[in-house]
């Protein structure tokens, strides 16, 4: 018996091209198809298609693509055609706060050059001595004040 499968049409593809600015975009559709902008794919005319468009730097945009028209005898098409959009420049990422490390505090270790086992005492206060034959330096208590009468 012969076939009467001709009142099932399978489904028509249309060409659809794809434009952004700016150039170079990638789009990928809701049928898993993809390329760069601007560019063209052959698609299935479903009930909806979505092509989404992303490029560094910009915001991602999707956009729907219908069927449209089509009358007793003719295929409905695809609408719009071009698709066409003008991507937004992405908000600035927040910048990172980048905190600045304080240097930890620098303590000096002081070693004696030889070392003993009994507990050292603390070293004495070093007074300060004149070169011999040099005058010492003037101060408030042993400054030459004139002699009392006597």
């Amino acid at each position: 018996m012969p076939s009467l499968n001709f009142f099932s049409s399978s489904p028509s593809t249309e060409s659809v091209r794809f434009e952004s600015e700016p150039p170079g975009a990638e789009v990928k559709t809701s049928a898993g198809q993809s390329c760069r902008t601007p560019c063209e794919l052959a698609v299935q005319a479903a009930p909806e298609l979505s092509a989404t468009f992303t490029l560094g730097g910009y915001q991602p945009q999707t956009v729907s693509v219908r069927p449209e028209g089509g009358g007793t005898f003719s295929s409905p098409h695809l609408a719009p055609n071009p698709v066409f959009v003008e991507l937004r420049a992405a908000a600035p990422a927040p910048a990172k706060k980048h905190l600045k490390k304080k240097p930890a505090a620098v303590t000096a270790k002081v070693s004696s050059p030889v070392a003993s086992a009994a507990p050292s005492a603390p070293p004495a206060a070093a007074a300060p001595t004149a070169a011999p034959g040099a005058e010492a330096a003037p101060s408030a208590t042993s400054y030459p004040w004139p002699e009392p009468p006597k």
